[in-house]
C-alpha cells in the first residue's frame, strides 16, 4: 500500500481506537504506521539493495516492535515541566504498535508480499486481495476523516456543540467499512482463483495460478497462470454472470533446458531473485562468447507487484560455465 494510504489508515485508527490520546501519541501513531515504507528508498542504492530490503526486514513483526519502541523513547525520556500532566510511555507504545501492525496487515493483503517473520524465516507472504494503490480504501479512509469535520462545521454553524472526542464515530465507520471491503475482495479473489484453476490454456492444465487485484474495480482481476510449457497473462472478470476466455491471453513459452540455463539458475543472484519472483521467466540467447540468460518477473507488460522491477543478467561460455552475473533494473517492456 502507498505511504499516503498508510498515513490515512494510521490517523483513522488513532481517531477510532485512541480518540482522547494526547499529541505525542498521535505523532507516535503516524510515524509507526508509515515508517516501514522507508525501505522504498533502497531503490536509490541499486537493484541489489532494493531486492534485499524491500518488503523484508522493515516489514516484519520484529521491526514493528522495534519501531514502536523507538518512537516511544523520545516522549518517555523527555523532561516534563512541573505543570504538565505525566504521560505514561506504555499507552504511547501500544498505540504505536497497533499502527505498525495495521501497516503490516494491509501490505500482507497485497501481491508484493512481506517477510513478516524476518529474520527467522525468509518466506514471503502475499494474499493478493488488494492492489498496490487501492482507490476504494483511500476514498473510504478520506471520507471517514473529512465527513465528520464537515459535519462539525455544520453543527457549530447552527450553535450546537458536539460531546466527546471529535471524529470517533466517522473513523470507526471507516475502519469497519474498510474491513467489509477487504472481506469482499477476499471472496472475489477466491472466485477468480477458482476460475483460473478450472480452465486449460493452450491445451495444458494450470500448475500454478495467481489472481492479482486491480485498482479500478474489485470485480476485475489480473490472472497469471503457469503451465508445463508456458506462462499466461489473462484478465479475469468475476461477479454475477461474469466469465473469461482462457484463450485470450498473453503467452510466453519457457525455454528448453540447457547447461547454460541450469548453470544460470544455480548462481547466487538467481537464487536471490527466485526467492522473490513468483512467476519467473527465463530467456536464453546465443552470443559470440556463449549464452546470455535473463531471468525476469512475468508478466513483462505491467508490474503486478510493486514499483521498480529487477531482473538477472547472466553470461556463460558455450559449455555453460558462468562468466558474469548481475542484478539490474528491468527497463524492457513487452
Amino acid at each position: 500500500m502507498d505511504p499516503l494510504t498508510h498515513a490515512l489508515a494510521s490517523y483513522t485508527l488513532k481517531r477510532a481506537a485512541f480518540p482522547s490520546a494526547a499529541r505525542p501519541t498521535t505523532i507516535a501513531i503516524l510515524i509507526a504506521g508509515t515508517i516501514a515504507d522507508i525501505d522504498l528508498l533502497t531503490r536509490f542504492a541499486g537493484p541489489s539493495a532494493y531486492l534485499t530490503f524491500y518488503r523484508t526486514s522493515f516489514h516484519s513483526l520484529l521491526a514493528a516492535l522495534l519501531f514502536s519502541v523507538l518512537v516511544t523513547l523520545p516522549f518517555a525520556l523527555r523532561k516534563q515541566a512541573a505543570t504538565e500532566k505525566p504521560l505514561p510511555p506504555l499507552p504511547i507504545f501500544l498505540a504505536a504498535l497497533s499502527a505498525a501492525i495495521l501497516h503490516l496487515l494491509m501490505d500482507l493483503c497485497q501481491s508484493a508480499g512481506v517477510e513478516i517473520f524476518w529474520p527467522f524465516s525468509a518466506r514471503r507472504f502475499a494474499l493478493d486481495w488488494l492492489p498496490p494503490l487501492d482507490l476504494w480504501i483511500f476514498a473510504i479512509l478520506l471520507a471517514g476523516i473529512l465527513l465528520p469535520i464537515l459535519g462539525r462545521l455544520v453543527t457549530e454553524e447552527i450553535g450546537s456543540k458536539s460531546k466527546g472526542p471529535r471524529g470517533t464515530v466517522g473513523a470507526s465507520v471507516a475502519l469497519a467499512t474498510m474491513l467489509v471491503y477487504i472481506v469482499l475482495r477476499f471472496v472475489l479473489h477466491s472466485n477468480a482463483v477458482a476460475a483460473l484453476e478450472s480452465r486449460t490454456y493452450r491445451g495444458e492444465s494450470a500448475r500454478k495460478v495467481a489472481a492479482i487485484a486491480e485498482s479500478g474495480s474489485p470485480f476485475r482481476w489480473h490472472g497469471m497462470v503457469e503451465t508445463e510449457s508456458a506462462l499466461h497473462d489473462v484478465a479475469v472478470d468475476v461477479g454475477p454472470g461474469a466469465s473469461f476466455d482462457p484463450d485470450v491471453t498473453i503467452t510466453s513459452y519457457k525455454p528448453e533446458d540447457s547447461p547454460a540455463l541450469d548453470a544460470a539458475r544455480d548462481t547466487a543472484v538467481a537464487r536471490r531473485f527466485l526467492q522473490v519472483a513468483r512467476f519467473p521467466k527465463a530467456t536464453v540467447e546465443k552470443t559470440p562468447d556463449g549464452f546470455h540468460v535473463m531471468l525476469r518477473s512475468f508478466p513483462y507488460s505491467r508490474d503486478a507487484n510493486s514499483g521498480r522491477r529487477v531482473h538477472v543478467d547472466i553470461y556463460t561460455d558455450p559449455s555453460g560455465k558462468v562468466l558474469s552475473q548481475e542484478l539490474a533494473w528491468d527497463t524492457l517492456l513487452k
